[in-house]
């Protein structure tokens, strides 16, 4: 008994000397990254390096905001992924619903099908898409940004994999009350979602936050362009200025940090309790 639990313990330290060395490996860039964001360019440039700045300085971030007209950046960036993870939860959570507890004629086909436009490449529709946002006059707009996305294949499959595991008795309890369709969604199925529902919103606004190929193709005003563009031309205009550019970046990382902070209970619990069964 006393040998079982030595090897246990020996087993778990492990696991945790593994764990923790893998969380040092992840996050060192990054502090890495706001280390050298508060210090001057000669110190960013000293040997040996030193990960805690000798003269706390904030010049990069002024530079940066005197620069490039960041704030405006980021109030784009915000919009528009704010906009696009709003639209996807909704739209999502409707056809997910359809495919997972509506019959219809063909849906499982339709449902593979769906599944299949993953596999494609974004850089495939592009020309497509623009044609047709071009047609409706919608180019150098938030419109041509945030359309596109509304809606995606990958939250579908996401929700339609946790509403499988909703038990049906619920669904009929709630029909005898007299609860239609919409009525159970909204008020039973999604409040019983928040942990899946957080998942997707935290990778659905990470995917838009950091999005720079397609807004660069359909904008042309730099008042609507979004921060990662920013960020490309400050680094053009500027040079390698390595406190600026990390200063730049760390402030582009802000919202992500942020909502997976506010969300991570949530997400983490979605992670494991996604079902991976057929319906």
């Amino acid at each position: 008994m006393k040998r079982k639990k030595l090897n246990t313990y020996i087993r778990h330290s492990i696991l945790h000397i593994v764990l923790i060395a893998g969380a040092i490996i992840m996050i060192f860039p990054f502090i890495w990254g706001i280390s050298t964001s508060l210090k001057d360019m000669r110190e960013v440039l000293s040997s040996p390096f030193n990960l805690i700045p000798k003269d706390l300085t904030f010049i990069n971030y002024k530079n940066v905001v005197r620069s490039i007209p960041i704030i405006r950046f980021f109030l784009n960036s915000l919009i528009v992924s704010v906009t696009i993870t709003v639209s996807q939860l909704f739209t999502c959570s409707l056809s997910a619903y359809a495919f997972s507890r509506l019959k219809f004629p063909f849906r499982d086909g339709l449902f593979y099908i769906l599944l299949g436009t993953m596999m494609i490449p974004q850089h495939v529709i592009m020309i497509p898409v623009y044609i047709i946002l071009n047609l409706f006059r919608l180019i150098d707009t938030y419109a041509a940004m945030i359309l596109p996305f509304i809606s995606g294949a990958f939250g579908t499959f996401l929700l339609r994999q946790f509403f499988l595991t909703i038990p049906k008795e619920l669904e009929e309890a709630a029909t005898l009350d007299g609860c239609g369709h919409f009525g159970f969604l909204f008020r039973i199925m999604i409040p019983l979602s928040r942990p899946i529902l957080a998942t997707l919103a935290i990778f659905t606004f990470m995917w838009s936050w950091n999005n720079y190929l397609w807004p660069l193709i359909v904008t042309n005003r730099i008042e609507i362009r979004t921060l990662q563009y920013g960020l490309a031309m400050f680094k053009e205009e500027g040079g390698l200025n390595w406190g600026q550019l990390m200063a730049g970046t760390t402030i582009a990382t802000i919202p992500i940090l942020a909502m997976f902070l506010a969300m991570q209970k949530q997400f983490i619990r979605g992670i494991t309790l996604t079902g991976l069964r057929e319906g």
